[in-house]
């Protein structure tokens, strides 16, 4: 029995290597059948570019940002999970939340940096040492993030810093007696914005325990006879990174709930429209080629008429998972409304998106969504560089899956093959309002 939400953990999963494709038909763009076809790119093990979160913590979604050289070499690697981050769905909110906290991370360094200036008199010139390292830390990090495959280890990193900091101020100037103690709240409860609840509770203990070495070190006796100002440091400091997680949890699944189509788990039009445009961007910087696919249920409206709006909802649940099941972590798919889905291939040049739609094809004809023998069409369209362009490629792939209705259903066409058809109109606007339910089909 498939899952509610159809979605199977993403992340690599092996494909059968059967024969070669089988080639293409020049005359109308038609790839045909090949029941054992291998993925054109090759097993992919990392991929090796930034990831965008985009949905929420709902089923576990992927979104990679396009990487370099995937039409033109045989594999390229997805970074394996960590501690920090199991999946590459935990390590893309960490990188997203990091626009979201900026400034506030700012202010706050901001804050304690002057704190850290106006002790100077008090405790002496080391603070301003302090000071600096920590405006270091603050500024680079961003830089180092952008920079680096595994970002949520810079992350954690920058964190401890701080802690390290901070713990430091508070042995520096008088331990037990510190009035930094309470300082230590502020990075910890930033790790609540980024990470899961594991890793919080991890920082929290980072910081109590830098807290009892930066006390009890210094001044075991002075930390027993007056420890109101470290217990006092302590219960604010896990409050406010429990109510941190709290507030960041309850974004996270709103923002899910916006991005996500709530029958089949996959992610909406609205998704797919933010992350078009960073696809885009960066198709328009290094060149790169991305394909689109849009398939479309045979006769859908048969379906619901014969067999019910229940069993409608069955088929699309399990052509969800089926399609999931056929495409890596890197390749995109949504629901754009009705029986039609979308589907983006980063990198992908026309024959091995062709290859791909074939296989899905075949697949979803083999196992039968909602036990019923159901049929789908593809559309696919390709562009590179500065010609990625969502609603040129969406009409283009939209004219070929109308082309594949007209040649009989059940196929894949190229938008190549119709492009010499100057008449052969798009059925729509390719930014149409999302529909949730089943509806009738072509």
């Amino acid at each position: 029995m498939k899952p509610p939400h159809p979605l199977p953990e993403l992340g690599w999963q092996p494909r059968n290597t059967g024969a070669d494709a089988a080639a293409s038909d020049p005359v109308d763009g038609c790839v045909p059948a090949a029941e054992d076809r291998p993925h054109p790119i090759g097993d992919v093990q990392k991929v090796d570019r930034g990831i965008v979160w985009l949905g929420g913590l709902g089923p576990p979604f992927v979104f990679l940002k396009p990487f370099r050289g995937l039409a033109d070499v045989p594999s390229v690697d997805i970074q394996a999970g960590t501690w920090l981050c199991r999946t590459e769905m935990e390590r893309a909110r960490v990188v997203d939340n990091g626009a979201r906290v900026t400034r506030a991370r700012t202010i706050a360094a901001a804050s304690v940096g002057l704190s850290l200036l106006l002790f100077a008199p008090m405790f002496g010139w080391w603070t301003v040492a302090l000071f600096a390292l920590s405006a270091a830390n603050t500024q680079t990090v961003d830089r180092r993030i952008a920079r680096s495959a595994r970002p949520e280890r810079h992350i954690a990193a920058s964190v401890l810093l701080s802690q390290l900091l901070l713990a430091t101020a508070v042995a520096l100037s008088g331990g037990p007696t510190s009035p930094a103690m309470p300082w230590l709240a502020v990075p910890t409860a930033f790790a609540a914005t980024r990470f899961r609840a594991q890793v919080v509770i991890a920082a929290v203990g980072s910081a109590i325990v830098m807290l009892l070495a930066a006390t009890v070190a210094v001044d075991p006796s002075g930390t027993i006879a007056h420890p109101a100002l470290l217990v006092t440091s302590i219960v604010l400091l896990v409050s406010v990174t429990a109510v941190v997680a709290a507030l960041s949890g309850a974004e996270v699944e709103q923002r899910s709930e916006s991005v996500l189509d709530s029958l089949t788990g996959l992610l909406n039009r609205t998704a797919l429209q933010r992350r078009f445009r960073e696809i885009e961007e960066q198709a328009h910087l290094t060149g790169e080629t991305v394909s689109v696919l849009i398939c479309d249920v045979d006769r859908f409206k048969q379906v619901n008429d014969t067999y019910g709006h229940d069993r409608g909802d069955a088929v699309l649940r399990d052509l969800a998972y089926e399609m999931r099941k056929q495409l890596r972590s890197f390749e995109l798919i949504y629901r754009l409304g009705g029986e039609e889905f979308l589907v983006v291939l980063p990198g992908a040049n026309a024959d091995q998106a062709r290859i791909l739609a074939e296989r899905l094809r075949n697949s979803l004809r083999t196992h039968r969504p909602g036990d019923l023998d159901v049929t789908v069409s593809f559309g696919v369209a390709t562009a590179s560089g500065a010609d990625v362009v969502f609603g040129s490629l969406f009409k283009d792939a939209d004219r070929a899956l109308y082309a594949a209705k007209a040649r009989g259903r059940d196929r894949v066409v190229s938008a190549a093959a119709v492009h010499a058809q100057p008449h052969a109109e798009s059925r729509r606007a390719p930014l149409t309002p999302v529909v949730t339910g089943p509806q009738g089909a072509r």
